[in-house]
């Protein structure tokens, strides 16, 4: 929904900020399902072998689970209101990407990750993508100034040239690369 709106924002009237304010406002749903499918789960204490197979496949599709609402969709959103040259698509592809690799490593080496005495991983490796929503939190201020498209916080450096992109895309950069650190650990709550 976050992508959507996203792209209807794009459509329709710049000045009309009903559908990126959407896209904003749905990204933390996906913290909450996230959240709470697991608690659900365990609360009700029962199995079957459709939800068995249910979660199987939920952890193969994970990364995409979590890609949507914490990785693509901030990038969209900044997208959205105006961060589009091609350096700028670069850099929030790599930001995507960031997020990707985040979460594949996530399950990759959650196993090996040392544990605490119920068996939970006591730290993440890198910070959680989830952290991104600091990201559409800054986006959602900017939105409330009136801050897109040619207002933009910093505007563009290198105007007219192959090198234009907007400074605050390096967020993006510095909060992929912080994602995928292996040298920052944070403690599990």
């Amino acid at each position: 929904m976050s992508v959507f709106s996203s792209m209807r924002y794009c459509l329709g009237d710049p000045s009309d900020y009903s559908a990126i304010w959407a896209a904003l406002g749905f990204m933390p749903f996906g913290l909450f399902f996230d959240f709470m499918d697991g608690k659900i789960a365990r609360w009700r204490k029962k199995s079957s072998l459709m939800g068995q197979e249910l979660d199987s496949l939920a952890d193969l599709v994970r990364v995409l689970h979590m890609q949507f609402p914490f990785g693509l969709s901030p990038a969209a959103a900044a997208f959205a209101i105006g961060i589009r040259t091609s350096l700028d698509h670069f850099f929030l592809a790599f930001f995507v990407l960031c997020g990707l690799t985040r979460l594949a490593r996530f399950n990759v080496t959650v196993a090996v990750l040392p544990k605490d005495k119920t068996g939970k991983s006591k730290y993440f490796e890198g910070t959680p993508i989830p952290t991104t929503l600091s990201i559409a939190s800054l986006m959602a201020y900017w939105v409330s100034q009136g801050w897109t498209h040619e207002n933009i916080p910093f505007g563009v450096i290198g105007e007219s040239t192959i090198f234009e992109f907007h400074p605050v895309v390096l967020l993006f950069v510095l909060h992929g690369c912080f994602m995928v650190s292996k040298t920052i650990h944070i403690p599990k709550p």
